[in-house]
């Protein structure tokens, strides 16, 4: 059942969102988009309502997405066994194919066009369109996985500057032609520092930096990048987190303002981070606490 706000209250809610509207209209915001939130249809359609609503009261949004699951069925299908090294996807020629179609093809038009039904303007692009991402081979286990040398953002700002959300999907290539599969946080963090944007979102399936992985209510909301180097120390950010916080800092450090890493599982959880008091997720910043 729908819960029902008179218009007075519908008016206050705009009217309290309205400074965070001014500080962020005209900015660069890069959301890096994958988990669960792309893979339930209903998260999905309020993320894609999330960012034509910021789309449209003048932010500079960037859409920078994975589509691991996606690639992984399209395997499945073909009969090819996936093998991971250090969690790390072995992509050997016929995978980057098979990464190059998911990706670039299916999984980023298919979000072009539900931003534009949603009304905003978008047009994607995967990193080897204006060799937006250059990349060289990581190791020579993982066959064709980038790591990143050089981002030619031009193609970005180009989109930016006319009115469109630009929908990057991660593959990279070197000067040769070969396509390599770029880790998303990586390349997001990359993208991020090259615009200098205001705020990095790291959509996962987590709530943030959690002190207690079992307890929620253990989640750090605010921290430095001394202060997350800190924890790796005293092992609070472990596995998984380690590449992830470690893609923040390198954000933080290459000129992005602050990053958060927030639950892509709590609807509407974009808007509550930019233009709410409260926020969602871990907040990193590289000014001193």
């Amino acid at each position: 059942m729908e819960i029902g706000f008179s218009n007075a209250e519908r008016a206050e809610v705009l009217t309290q969102a309205l400074p965070y509207i001014k500080h962020y209209t005209g900015k660069v915001v890069v959301v890096k988009y994958g988990g669960n939130a792309m893979i339930n249809e209903q998260l999905k359609q309020q993320v894609m309502e999330d960012i034509v609503l910021l789309h449209l009261i003048g932010v500079k949004i960037v859409l920078v997405h994975g589509g691991g699951p996606e690639i992984t069925e399209l395997m499945d299908k073909l009969g090819k066994k996936p093998e991971f090294v250090d969690g790390l996807r072995v992509t050997d020629k016929e995978t980057v194919d098979i990464v190059q179609m998911v990706l670039a093809g299916k999984v980023n038009k298919t979000l072009v066009n539900l931003l534009e039904k949603k009304g905003g303007k978008a047009i994607g692009l995967s990193g080897m369109d204006g060799r937006l991402i250059e990349a060289a081979q990581k190791d020579p286990r993982l066959g064709y996985v980038g790591e990143i040398t050089k981002i030619h953002i031009k193609p970005v700002w180009d989109l930016l500057n006319n009115g469109y959300i630009p929908v990057i999907s991660t593959i990279g290539c070197d000067r040769e032609g070969n396509a390599y599969n770029i880790n998303g946080d990586t390349a997001a963090a990359h993208i991020a520092g090259a615009l200098g944007a205001q705020r990095l979102i790291m959509m996962t399936d987590i709530a943030g930096i959690l002190r207690d992985r079992d307890d929620p209510s253990t989640l750090v909301t605010d921290i430095t990048v001394d202060q997350a180097r800190a924890l790796y120390d005293e092992g609070i950010i472990s596995g998984g987190m380690i590449p992830k916080v470690d893609c923040c800092i390198r954000a933080i450090e290459q000129g992005v303002k602050n990053v958060v890493i927030m639950d892509g599982r709590v609807p509407h959880s974009i808007l509550m981070e930019l233009l709410t008091n409260e926020g969602a997720g871990t907040w990193i910043r590289g000014d001193k606490a």
